[in-house]
């Protein structure tokens, strides 16, 4: 079976009615975004049983034939590590295609470990070292070179076998629907969107600042969003998440004040800097009770720390027995929240409960006791 490279509305048309009616798809993407806000798709890999394909979305007027199938809800679109790759789609369609089935998510419940990368888990699963001279490759120059398309068909080659296989232990293991929350929320368009008005809780050191400060940096980070989103550039190269931070902080009324601002350059000053003190002073007005709110991690008493770690033992014992990684089960935050009392947790719902989140409560309630047996975390009624 030869490769294919589509770079014509012809040839893009035969791929689709090959593609169409397939159970399932493999998908992934090569695309940029470096010096731009939204990804640049560069290259769009798919594959069926049958077909390998690379589709050069910059050589074609329009993806709409190969988006109508992959926006099938009767085919599965089989992806691994697929955010970014459905962030994309999201973007050029402005939802996200249906059913998902990512095999990163996948190994967590098969023994294959958390957030395991694509080129161990095909070395792993089918005992193929792939190529990684072109994992740091400019995908937006053309002509591709002839390698450079194979690595990228590799990446939906190989997930072929992986799907079949993880399917196949799923289905043996009685876990193929552990996993149906986990790749419906894939599908979840809220993933995907960046509210301007949420933008400072993606700013590093957010949470030091207090009150008013909070409502201050609220109104940079959201100004600053749709500036990088009218513009097409990274958040980063409007202004940096330290001087939106000094600049909350400080809350200057005055050019002066704000020149005077660690990092704040002239150039900066003099194209942004009557907007940048709008507003903070939209902040700085903001009445109280419409403040942003940081998140507080309550702390625990060093007894209840003790009782987070014997948790974690147990946690760890549990999905060890049961070839699951605990980080796909619960992390030490949740358990922390756990022994404060919460119990609105994905550990108590669902396979996650059946793996550990039933042992885990009825070591809070004192009906399990731990022991060592040879050499080994025994847990036990008490």
């Amino acid at each position: 079976m030869t490769d294919r490279y589509i770079d014509t509305p012809e040839g893009l048309e035969e791929l689709c009615n090959e593609l169409r009616g397939s159970q399932w798809l493999t998908l992934d993407t090569e695309f940029i975004r470096e010096k731009t806000y939204y990804p640049r798709l560069c290259l769009l890999q798919v594959a069926n049983e049958s077909v390998v394909a690379c589709v050069d979305p910059l050589a074609l007027p329009s993806l709409d034939p190969l988006l109508d199938v992959l926006y099938d809800p009767t085919i599965t679109k089989v992806l691994h590590a697929a955010h970014q790759d459905l962030e994309i789609l999201f973007g050029l369609r402005g939802a996200v295609p249906a059913p998902i089935f990512d095999t990163q998510i996948a190994a967590t419940v098969l023994g294959g470990g958390d957030q395991v990368g694509y080129g161990n888990l095909v070395k792993a699963e089918l005992g193929i070292e792939l190529e990684k001279a072109h994992a740091r490759a400019d995908w937006c120059q053309r002509p591709l070179e002839k390698d450079q398309i194979q690595y990228a068909a590799d990446d939906v080659r190989y997930l072929r076998d992986i799907y079949s296989r993880q399917f196949g232990q799923l289905l043996e293991l009685d876990r193929e629907e552990w996993l149906a929350d986990d790749f419906a929320a894939l599908s979840d368009s809220g993933r995907y969107t960046n509210p301007p008005e949420q933008a400072w809780q993606r700013i590093k050191g957010a949470g030091r600042l207090k009150g008013v400060q909070l409502a201050v940096l609220q109104q940079l980070a959201a100004w600053r969003e749709q500036r990088a989103v009218a513009s097409d550039r990274p958040r980063r190269w409007i202004v940096a998440d330290a001087i939106l931070l000094d600049i909350a902080r400080q809350m200057p009324d005055s050019r002066t004040k704000l020149e005077r601002i660690r990092g704040v350059e002239e150039k900066l000053v003099n194209r942004h800097g009557e907007a940048l003190l709008e507003r903070v002073e939209s902040g700085r007005s903001a009445p109280r009770d419409i403040w942003p709110q940081a998140k507080e991690s309550s702390r625990l008493v060093p007894e209840q720390d003790e009782v987070v770690d014997t948790l974690m033992a147990v946690l760890r014992a549990r999905c060890r027995s049961r070839q699951v990684s605990p980080v796909a089960v619960a992390n030490r935050r949740d358990l922390e929240r756990l022994v404060l009392g919460e119990r609105d947790l994905p550990l108590l719902r669902g396979w996650r409960y059946a793996v550990a989140g039933e042992d885990l409560e009825a070591m809070l309630e004192g009906s399990m006791a731990l022991s060592i047996q040879e050499g080994r975390l025994a847990i036990d009624e008490a």
